[in-house]
């Protein structure tokens, strides 16, 4: 599946949603269930279905298998039954992307974690700095601890931050946890995983340096934003995670290209090396840090107002993201 957050307009107020990409739509799943519900003769199937697949991402993981496996049969339901089906009492279920905005598929992520697991790249950026790869890289997978309230989606716009001279994108994938677990075994890890998506790890890169230059950080550099998008792809829909091709696109020109299978961590190592003597829990964000030659930082193109940034992985997407003018004062669709 294909999971997607998206907002719907009504005369009451907007509304979140979780949905499903069924070829050219977006299916309302937790209505999808509602009819299902409804159709097998349950009374009460709006309070059932808000139960088992809630309407939101967050809620939804939380579900766990129950919900995903939930989510799996209202869709087939939904498509089976064709676009024309509503819910119980009349509610949409079918959506037109054009008329609803789809956002950041977990815009409130429990948490995000970004890793640097991808040794060219971590190769590149200490020779900038006249520096072996630290000795300690090898021995486990490094992270930083990123600003989870700051996320942005497809398609939104990023004001210029902090009077940056360096403003840099990141290419990278990112998983979403889907269980609570702890001391996780590397050969379990898959089992905890909900799905897959794109990131973006933006970064100032002058002001990151700077206050790294502290033994601390990266903070004020990276956290004024992270866009992710633009879904989720569940695991049973990506049969090869090391081929997925990766591009970084400014302004339709290719900067940037590689693959997954040339990360050196994999998601189950940082799976297992985070839930030592830890609890992770449905929602958390790890990010796989940038491929080889996936940021402007390796190959010293940074980007400017007014650029648009697209970073494609298939069968994800593209996820796309304009640069505001440097006095634009707000973060968002533009």
């Amino acid at each position: 599946m294909k999971l997607v957050s998206f907002q719907v307009r009504t005369p009451v107020g907007t509304f979140t949603r979780i949905g499903a990409q069924h070829a050219a739509s977006i299916v309302d799943l937790n209505m999808a269930q509602a009819r299902y519900l409804a159709d097998q003769g349950e009374t009460q199937p709006r309070r059932l279905a808000d139960a088992q697949l809630p309407a939101t991402m967050l809620e939804f993981l939380e579900g766990g298998p129950a919900a995903t496996a939930a989510a799996r049969r209202a869709l087939d339901y939904a498509v089976g039954q064709g676009s024309s089906v509503t819910g119980p009492a009349g509610e949409t279920i079918y959506y037109d992307p054009a008329n609803v905005r789809v956002t950041a598929p977990l815009p409130n992520p429990a948490s995000l974690r970004d890793f640097i697991a991808f040794e060219e790249h971590i190769a590149a950026t200490s020779k900038r700095r006249g520096q072996p790869i630290p000795p300690e890289w090898y021995k486990a997978p490094v992270y930083y601890k990123g600003n989870h309230r700051s996320i942005i989606g497809p398609d939104d716009q990023l004001r210029w931050p902090l009077n940056t001279q360096k403003l840099d994108y990141e290419l990278e994938l990112a998983c979403v946890i889907g269980r609570k677990g702890i001391d996780i075994a590397e050969r379990d890890a898959v089992n905890y995983i909900a799905g897959y998506t794109i990131m973006n790890d933006f970064s100032a890169r002058d002001i990151q340096f700077q206050e790294m230059a502290c033994r601390l950080g990266p903070a004020k550099g990276k956290d004024f934003a992270t866009a992710i998008g633009p879904c989720i792809v569940t695991p049973d829909d990506i049969q090869d995670l090391a081929s997925l091709r990766m591009i970084a696109r400014i302004n339709g020109e290719i900067w940037s290209e590689g693959r997954f299978g040339t990360i050196h961590w994999s998601f189950a190592h940082m799976i297992e090396h985070v839930s030592r003597g830890e609890f992770l829990y449905p929602g958390d964000l790890f990010g796989s840090g940038t491929v080889g030659g996936g940021c402007g930082l390796e190959i010293d193109r940074y980007l400017k107002p007014g650029d648009v940034v697209e970073l494609e992985i298939q069968p994800i997407g593209i996820l796309r993201t304009t640069i505001a003018a440097q006095d634009e004062r707000s973060t968002g669709r533009p």
